[in-house]
């Protein structure tokens, strides 16, 4: 009898949790579908799908960004901070008023010193800007009046996985929106047929890059970035599967939407609603990527701009030219991982191969958003997690050495929508170990990139176990020195 009673009371409770879900379940969609299905007409008169209410704050400088994200910390030394005093201290100790009390990696911290290691490669000015580069980047010195270098960027983590996921979520622990999720949620779509946010991980090989550096975190599923592939279909079951036609297809995902209509109905679970978009979505690109992905209307000039690596699938040249074209079509976020930089030991043997990687594809990227014109409403932002000692790791000889990890002063660039081209933003000291002048965090560059696309950081945010979270945590500042 009292168990009879006891089921009762429990199918009772079920019922009304039910019934409350799918009330405040629909409550929840008619405010989403409120957003994602009406367009709504932007600040720079950008027709957009969805976003939040009021999105964007103000007339964005940027429609859309792209992220070539170098992994594992390229060296500045050897690329982009120009310290010719260092030619006169190598093999010695890097004094220790510089050396200070910051962390160095447990892979140096048990070294007998700190040897001064000066870069081999020279240096000269490039543009009417004056901007130093190094030999290794003879392409990317061309468009040198088109980048604003960073030299003064600073994190606060000094080993790779939490120094990438905080760059790429604002925060060192993973299950944080991506910074392309927290776009797509504030800002939405571009390009119903194409994701709002896609990524792109290249063949080189190299740290790890998890699938949460693109995820969304506990935003709705439907603000992760997609990732496209290299070989096979270049986006997961984008194909038919073997004896299932296309009108076959269709009509299992009418029946599949319905089911799903009905769940959302009986439980009231907003997945449930991502679930559908993204069917649908999955069904759309059915036609639009395999247009996407047809290069036979490019011509040959454009192979011969991103250099020859740009017809190999998965190459760094390959991506920078398939991001070209997902900005032409509008996708709203794009980010490039290409690993291979985290080099300790023989430097200038993987520099010098890193370096050929990227330099005439990224500089062609430029060169071709600016002939079409495109850079003046697409962000470009370049740089890796932190970047690279002074002082040696390993033993110095004539042609080899390494670098460690070094979070507290690095250069990254920034190129087209609403950047101030030609210049040099901050300044590290003499060793470039410190900084000199205007110190930026990555907080602020994570801000000044939301301002960019017309988002004010600080109102981008989202409930989640009782307090509001944002892309940039309880900092970042939008920095006007860099803004055009």
């Amino acid at each position: 009898m009292n168990n009879d009673l006891e089921l009762q009371k429990r199918l009772s409770r079920r019922k009304f949790l039910q019934g409350s879900g799918s009330v405040l379940g629909a409550a929840a969609l008619s405010t989403q579908l409120s957003g994602d299905l009406l367009a709504q007409t932007s600040a720079s008169g950008t027709e957009a799908v969805g976003g939040l209410p009021g999105f964007p704050h103000f007339a964005p400088k940027a429609k859309r960004v792209i992220h070539l994200f170098q992994v594992g910390g390229p060296s500045q030394h050897e690329l982009y901070d120009y310290k010719p005093k260092l030619a006169n201290l190598a093999g010695t100790d890097i004094p220790p008023s510089v050396l200070g009390e910051g962390r160095v990696s447990t892979m140096t911290s048990g070294q007998g010193g700190f040897p001064i290691v000066p870069s081999p490669y020279k240096f000269s000015q490039h543009g009417e800007s004056g901007a130093w580069l190094s030999e290794l980047l003879p392409h990317t010195a061309k468009v040198a009046d088109d980048i604003c270098f960073i030299k003064s960027l600073h994190g606060d983590q000094i080993n790779h996985d939490p120094a990438i996921t905080f760059f790429q979520t604002g925060h060192q622990l993973a299950g944080r929106p991506s910074i392309g999720a927290w776009a797509s949620y504030g800002l939405g779509s571009m390009n119903t047929d194409l994701p709002t946010f896609v990524s792109m991980v290249t063949s080189r090989n190299g740290n790890a890059v998890p699938n949460r550096l693109w995820g969304n975190g506990f935003l709705p599923s439907e603000y992760q970035g997609i990732k496209f592939l290299s070989t096979g279909d270049p986006v997961l079951y984008l194909s038919d599967p073997p004896g299932v036609d296309g009108s076959s297809r269709r009509r299992f995902l009418d029946t599949l939407g319905a089911l799903n209509r009905q769940d959302f109905d009986t439980v009231g679970d907003p997945e449930t609603r991502a679930r559908i978009s993204q069917y649908e979505l999955a069904a759309r690109m059915q036609a639009s990527v395999p247009e996407l992905m047809d290069m036979s209307d490019e011509p040959e000039s454009t192979f011969e701009r991103y250099g020859p690596d740009s017809r190999t699938p998965g190459t760094f040249a390959a991506s920078c030219l398939l991001a070209r074209r997902l900005a032409e079509r509008d996708v709203r976020f794009i980010e490039v991982f290409h690993r291979g930089w985290d080099h300790h030991l023989k430097l200038p043997q993987y520099i010098e191969v890193q370096a050929k990687d990227v330099d005439q594809p990224q500089a062609a990227l430029i060169q071709d958003l600016k002939e079409r014109g495109m850079l003046d409403d697409t962000l470009v932002v370049w740089g890796g997690e932190f970047g690279r000692t002074v002082f040696s790791q390993g033993k110095i000889t004539p042609d080899s050495y390494g670098r460690d990890h070094h979070p507290y002063a690095f250069t990254v660039w920034m190129a087209g929508g609403g950047v101030k081209g030609g210049t040099t933003y901050g300044a590290t000291d003499d060793f470039s170990y410190n900084i000199a002048e205007n110190p930026m965090h990555i907080h602020d560059l994570q801000a000044t990139i939301m301002h960019l696309l017309g988002v004010d950081h600080m109102k981008l945010t989202y409930p989640f176990q009782g307090r509001n979270f944002r892309l940039t945590d309880v900092g970042g500042n939008v920095i006007p020195g860099i803004l055009a």
